[in-house]
């Protein structure tokens, strides 16, 4: 009896262990996981300046391929047509190369019209297109373009300069804030009506594999529009138009979480960026211009095979590794950064969704300091400019892993949307809005523990 029994009870067993296994996602611990891999298996050992640059571990030989493929492209020099390979560039255009923007991967710098400025303006009527999003100026498109080719006249010249006062933290400690202003001259045609201008400078592009592959209910988990718990935080997702797609997606890249996918952000980058068409933006950032009468706008100058591996290339950049984890000062820093509720907005432990194609992207276990919801900043850093469901007090949170790292990727670190912080103690000096009571917070802290603040933050 006990043997015809036994079969039984070890199927039975088996049901409730395999039962257990099933059981739903649960909120995950910090015990257990290593805190240098903001990436997950997405993370690299790098802190020198090409520690941006480097691709996921584990990448299949033809992944590699690809990846080396559009790092190629990434890197390579734009010339206008004809040319047998990489031509199209202009008639206007911002600059020649992606590289030339984001350099090593890495910020921009905040300078306009030269071979190394990676800050370009998006320019707006303050009207809404036909999907919702900002409507660009008459005969300018939503992007000023800067350069042109021989004999073609760039649409504006934007001037630069910057006013600075000093702010006192209630300690007496003092730093200076730069404030930056902007003058637009040698314009092409005179502006037909008000406009709006909004500088964005080139963010880093590494880990946007993993910010794509995060799933759009984590994201509107995060949201809390009517600030239900109290905290000053609210954020919500930007919907933008998708041109691949044809449809409303979320908002995931862009200073104001404008774009939905790595792909479309590429594609839009070069046509507007480097005037160079593709499948997807196929038709030249000045077209309609009285000045580009004879560009040809009947075919793309970017191969789709190039555009994809740029894209791929882009998705498949790993994440710096923290440092200096186990430092007294930087696990105070990290403590009194939770007690500030700074992870209100600039979540930490992130589980990325399924991609089979791409293992190391795959639920992983992440930490990228952002929620990609937008959030009020205040006056003092409003643009005034309207994209999508984004306001013009309203940004997008900017991941912070790799944050220490921007003096070595970039030579000279620059912060915020538009580079005016030169130093990660001002860019947070800066934030309001939503962020107010701990900005606020941070100014009443001690010296030290602000300095460990930084500290901690350097360490990402």
């Amino acid at each position: 009896m006990r043997s015809r029994k036994l079969p039984v009870i070890i199927c039975i067993l088996a049901v409730v262990t395999m039962c257990s296994m099933c059981r739903k996602a649960q909120t995950f611990t910090e015990e257990g996981y290593d805190s240098r891999l903001s990436g997950g298996l997405a993370t690299v050992f790098d802190a020198s300046s090409k520690a941006f640059t480097h691709e996921l571990n584990g990448l299949s030989g033809n992944d590699l391929a690809a990846h080396e493929l559009g790092d190629v492209g990434f890197e390579q020099t734009f010339v206008s047509a004809p040319a047998p390979v990489f031509g199209g560039l202009g008639p206007i255009f911002n600059n020649v190369s992606c590289v030339s923007c984001h350099h090593n991967d890495g910020k921009g710098t905040p300078t306009a019209g030269t071979a190394t400025s990676s800050l370009l303006f998006r320019i707006s009527n303050g009207m809404r297109d036909e999907h919702g999003g900002p409507q660009g100026m008459d005969g300018y498109g939503g992007q000023i373009q800067d350069q042109g080719l021989f004999g073609i006249q760039a649409e504006a010249n934007m001037d630069i300069s910057y006013v600075e006062s000093p702010f006192t933290y209630p300690d007496g400690s003092t730093v200076n804030l730069r404030r930056p202003f902007y003058t637009m001259k040698n314009a092409y045609k005179a502006m037909a009506g008000t406009y709006y201008l909004s500088p964005r400078l080139a963010p880093p592009v590494f880990g946007l594999g993993l910010l794509e592959n995060i799933p759009e209910s984590t994201l509107l988990s995060f949201e809390d529009p009517a600030d239900r718990d109290g905290d000053g935080i609210k954020g919500h997702a930007n919907y933008v138009f998708n041109p691949q797609t044809n449809r409303k997606e979320i908002g995931r890249f862009g200073l104001k979480a404008n774009t939905s996918t790595i792909k479309v952000q590429v594609a839009t980058a070069y046509q507007q960026d480097m005037g160079v068409t593709s499948m997807i933006r196929t038709h030249e950032a000045s077209w309609g211009q009285p000045q580009s009468i004879g560009i040809s706008a009947d075919k793309y100058d970017l191969p789709d095979s190039t555009l994809n591996a740029v894209a791929f290339y882009v998705k498949t950049l790993a994440v710096p590794a923290r440092r200096d984890v186990a430092d007294i000062e930087v696990k105070r820093g990290e403590a009194v950064f939770a007690q500030l509720n700074c992870g209100g907005c600039h979540r930490t432990a992130i589980r990325t969704g399924l991609d089979i194609a791409v293992p190391a992207l795959s639920n992983q276990r992440i930490n990228p300091y952002t929620d990609l919801l937008l959030h009020d900043m205040g006056d003092g850093l409003a643009d005034g400019y309207d994209d999508y469901l984004a306001n013009g007090k309203e940004w997008r949170t900017a991941p912070l892993w790799g944050i220490g790292l921007f003096e070595k990727t970039n030579g000279t670190p620059y912060y915020l949307h538009d580079g005016r912080a030169r130093t990660i103690e001002e860019a947070i000096l800066w934030h309001g809005g939503e962020a107010e009571n701990a900005k606020t917070n941070f100014t009443k802290l001690t010296k030290t523990d602000r300095q460990a603040v930084i500290k901690f933050l350097r360490s990402l």
